[in-house]
This record gives structure tokens, sequence and C-alpha cells, in this order.
């Protein structure tokens, strides 16, 4: 919930200057469901696809009487080609459980959206030794409601809390160890589908250390959060990926 009209702009802008058109990366941004017609404007404008568009939240519900909500098919109508489906801000703020967050997948996916799921362990849970088993309950959730093949038209994002805006992270060979232990839970299931499923570290993502991040095995790219706002930094992040491919 960050920015107004005016710096949206001028993000986008300096985004588009200065990303490489021509990269192997799928590059997306999520702003403010209010700003979703200025972004699609602005990228339409470009002209050039170089970044696709998603919203940050979507309803469980189908389009109705359900005031203040957005539905799936609206997101779908304003460009958007992903939505995030579980942030643990949702979680935690917005009290989403893992049904709630079952179904809001299954509605993106209905929509035929690209549903972005966040999984991830709070830092009571990560002293207690129990982030395994708390980051595969929260993806088995989704995968006992929509069944494993949904995974083949999803990306997932593993974002540990305890990182997220402290400017903390995991080491590379933490977050490693994490992605391996999901691309695991599908393949026991599906393993082809564990093969080409696109895994994201969202544990404050920053140009510094995203290099490092990106080389490892199951770690296939970021979402990033505060260095999002910051035109070049993202820019660098989007190039360490770029460069890893």
């Amino acid at each position: 919930m960050h920015g107004d009209a005016a710096s949206t702009t001028a993000l986008l802008r300096e985004l588009r200057s200065g990303l490489d058109v021509g990269g192997a990366v799928d590059v997306a941004v999520f702003p403010p469901f209010v700003y979703l017609p200025l972004v699609r404007q602005l990228l339409e404008e470009s002209g050039d696809g170089a970044l696709a568009m998603g919203a940050q939240n979507l309803s469980a519900f189908e389009c109705g009487a359900y005031t203040g909500e957005v539905a799936a098919e609206m997101l779908a109508d304003c460009g958007c080609r992903y939505v995030l489906v579980g942030h643990s801000e949702r979680r935690a703020l917005f009290a989403e459980t893992d049904a709630r967050v079952a179904a809001k997948f299954q509605r993106a996916q209905s929509a035929g959206l690209i549903p972005v799921l966040c999984i991830g362990e709070d830092l009571a849970q990560r002293e207690a030794d129990i982030t395994l088993d708390v980051v595969r309950r929260q993806l088995q959730a989704v995968i006992d409601a929509a069944g494993v093949q949904a995974l083949e038209r999803a990306v997932l994002a593993y974002e540990h809390v305890w990182a997220i805006g402290t400017g903390h992270t995991a080491s590379p060979g933490q977050a490693q160890e994490v992605h391996e232990a999901l691309r695991a839970t599908v393949a026991r299931q599906a393993p082809e589908v564990a093969q080409g499923l696109r895994i994201l570290y969202g544990g404050s993502v920053n140009a510094g250390n995203a290099e490092q991040l990106f080389a490892q095995k199951d770690i296939d790219g970021g979402l990033v959060g505060g260095a999002s706002l910051q035109a070049q930094e993202f820019i660098d992040i989007v190039r360490a990926a770029n460069a890893g491919v």
C-alpha cells in the first residue's frame, strides 16, 4: 500500500527505460487495485510487452453482493495476468486461513489468472524448527483443494515472514533448503509438475543478494518487496536474474 498516481507513473516509466526488453526472464509488477488501470495504460504505451501486470489480492467469491471485494474476473478485465494469493500479510493481518487461500487460488484460476501462491513461516516457527512442516502444510492445503496439476498454471513463492521488511534475509543455503523441500513435496505427487514449477524467493531480495540467491538450484526468481519501489534496485535484480538464465 504505497505510492500515488504520480509516483506510480514515474516508477513505471523509469523501469521501462531501464529494463532489457530482450531479457530471458518474465517480469511483472503488482500495483494497488486503484492504480491497475493506470499501470495498464502505461504498459500499453510502451508496446513491447516486457512487463506483465498482477494484483496484490482477490476475493474468494464470484461476482455478486460482496461490497468492497474485488473479483478475479474484474482483475482479468483490467488486464492482470497474475495475482498474489496468501501473502504473509494477508495471512497474519487479515486472518486468511489455508482454506481461504486455497479458495482464492481456485477463483484466480477459474478467471484465467496465474496465482502466485505465497507460503512461509514466521520467526517463532523458524526458531521452533518447524519451517518445513509449516510450508508443506500451506502448500498441501492448496493441492488438496485444487489438485496437484493446478500447479502447472501457478507460481510458488517462499517468503519467510521474519525477513519481510526487516532487511534480514535467509542465507542462500537456508532458502535453497526450503525451495528444495517444496519441489520434493510436489514431486512425490507429480514429478512432471515439480520439474516445471517456478518457485520464487521472497525474503528481502535486493540487488546485493539477488545473484547468490538466483544461483541456487531450486530458486527460480524473486518476489521483490521494498526493493521494487526503487527503480534502479529492481532493474539490477532483474539483470541478476537474466544473468543466471
